[in-house]
């Protein structure tokens, strides 16, 4: 099953709208953002700067990127260079002054002021001679060149987000980091005559579980369980069961969370319990018939390999029992029933004990 450019886009703008980047041009083929702190530290390599950042405090610029979610489209918007007109640092002036800006750019660029500009100021590019120009201030460029520049060629990276692109997958990786645990409460809209009172809420642990049947098949499950921390009730598809309700990741206003009776080490240990029980009632004649297919496979190489090494060259049997011991341990592997389960993610969702959720 693959993803389409539709699924992909909508994927990523509702990421950099989680991650409150700036958006700057939305089209369907691609979009143009830029990216918060948060986002660029997920997604573009650059520890030794935040690094500089965090020990400086200074404030943080972060990077401009397109990412392009169907490539032909962009292509054909795009037939003679990037979108938006001219790049900045590329130079706008009136033609009369052409020639003016070519001879100041070449001044300045072997670090002398043009003639008539005043002593230790350099005339900007594109700016007429005689005309005075600004202090360009204490820094380096000024101290070693004479001059600061002031405006920038941007390049703007762009990357093609496409399904098994290396930086759809980066987004997948940086939102399974992020998203292991959550903590979210219902959104409450206290009532206009009992605006005073206030609604308990109850809390419940849930955790995505994926389960492997494997062998040499495999089929794969993913399980919702949800406990409530107060009574100890368990709710398999528990992401089905709120799916209609609205969370807020702040607490609402008139609400107060009902005490937990069970810990979650605990809670954790009975949800466990209640899936290692489940399985144990699945009908597990794949599991037998596996082990069928294990031991003619093992019978199989065990004949081809005794017979090699009985009539090997003394010299050449160990050679041939470390690849007869390697190709048994690949059949174990390959054929030997198991079921592997691990948790996806898991999260504290506060929901109204007065008003739970309909299913």
């Amino acid at each position: 099953m693959t993803m389409t450019a539709d699924q992909i886009r909508s994927f990523v703008l509702r990421y950099l709208e989680a991650e409150q980047c700036d958006i700057m041009e939305k089209h369907p083929a691609y979009v143009t953002v830029k990216l918060s702190p948060s986002a660029d530290k997920d997604l573009n390599h650059r520890p030794y700067y935040w690094s500089f950042v965090e020990r400086t405090g200074v404030t943080p610029e972060t990077m401009t990127c397109t990412f392009v979610f169907d490539p032909e489209a962009y292509r054909e918007l795009q037939p003679h260079g990037p979108p938006g007109g001219p790049q900045p640092g590329v130079s706008t002036a009136a033609p009369g002054l052409a020639g003016t800006a070519g001879t100041s750019s070449a001044v300045v660029a072997a670090g002398q002021p043009p003639a008539g500009s005043p002593a230790g100021t350099a005339a900007q590019p594109g700016t007429p001679p005689g005309v005075p120009q600004p202090p360009q201030g204490d820094s380096i460029l000024g101290r070693y060149f004479g001059f600061v520049p002031t405006s920038f060629t941007a390049r703007i990276p762009r990357d093609e987000v496409t399904y098994g692109s290396r930086r759809l997958e980066q987004l997948f990786a940086a939102v399974r980091a992020k998203g292991k645990y959550v903590r979210l409460f219902e959104q409450h809209v206290p009532e206009q005559p009992r605006r005073s009172s206030t609604v308990p809420y109850d809390t419940w642990l849930a955790v995505n579980y994926k389960v492997e049947l494997a062998c040499d098949m495999k089929r794969s499950e993913i399980h919702s369980l949800g406990i409530q921390l107060q009574t100890g009730v368990i709710r398999e598809r528990f992401m089905d069961w709120i799916a209609p309700v609205a969370f807020t990741p702040q607490l609402p206003a008139h609400v107060y969370i009902t005490p937990d009776r069970i810990a979650l080490p605990r809670a954790v240990l009975y949800l466990e319990e209640h899936l290692e029980s489940k399985l144990a009632r699945y009908d597990h004649r794949w599991a037998k018939e596996a082990q069928l297919r294990l031991a003619d496979e093992q019978a199989r190489i065990r004949d081809y390999y005794e017979a090699l090494i009985k009539t090997a060259e003394p010299d050449q049997r160990p050679d041939i029992e470390a690849q007869y011991a390697g190709r048994a341990r690949e059949i174990e592997w390959q054929y030997r029933p198991r079921i592997r389960i691990s948790a996806i993610n898991c999260g504290l969702f506060h929901v109204s004990s007065a008003k739970p959720p309909a299913y």
